[in-house]
């Protein structure tokens, strides 16, 4: 698990870093479940049908109007007034203005990525470790000692020894 958080987050980066190359077969190798990999392939199948139309159909100049043509059918004065409106027509350029908003957002949630990343590997150190300590306890349950048993949690030795002193026998 703590290295899928660590492949997931350097595959974010990397994705962002290049901006057009998406590494798509790094990101499959993270699907754990077959239902996973079944979104993640529509997920996969949609961005290129989106991808493919974007640089398909809006991404190419338009092929230029044969004016003549239309002069012979039309009639030149009618011709020559779309001509000169179409001429007039000023398609401004796009300006990202989204992606400076949220540029800064998204590196807070890397950052929150990043440290959520780090507190779970500890999380997960520190119960690796807890399962070693009962797996170790499981198999010296059968033959351990009070004594022995109380060297590893001597708060309990202090628990019992109050009760005992205290008279206190649990009823």
């Amino acid at each position: 698990m703590s290295g899928a958080g660590k492949k997931v987050m350097d595959v974010a980066n990397q994705t962002f870093k290049v901006g057009k190359k998406i590494d798509w077969d790094g990101m499959a190798k993270l699907m754990v479940s077959e239902e996973a990999r079944k979104e993640f392939a529509n997920l996969r199948r949609a961005f290129d049908e989106v991808n493919q139309t974007l640089e398909t159909k809006f991404s190419q100049e338009p092929e230029p109007i044969d004016w003549e043509y239309y002069r012979k059918g039309i009639g030149s004065r009618l011709v020559d007034m779309y001509k000169e409106a179409y001429d007039n027509v000023k398609i401004p350029k796009y300006v990202d203005t989204v992606t400076p908003e949220y540029k800064p957002k998204f590196d807070a949630l890397l950052v929150e990525l990043k440290e959520a990343e780090e507190k779970s590997l500890k999380e997960s150190e520190r119960l690796e470790k807890e399962i070693a300590e009962v797996q170790e306890m499981k198999k010296k349950i059968a033959t351990m000692t009070a004594d022995e048993y109380f060297e590893k949690h001597p708060e309990l030795r202090k628990k019992f020894d109050d009760e005992i002193r205290n008279d206190y026998w649990g009823y």
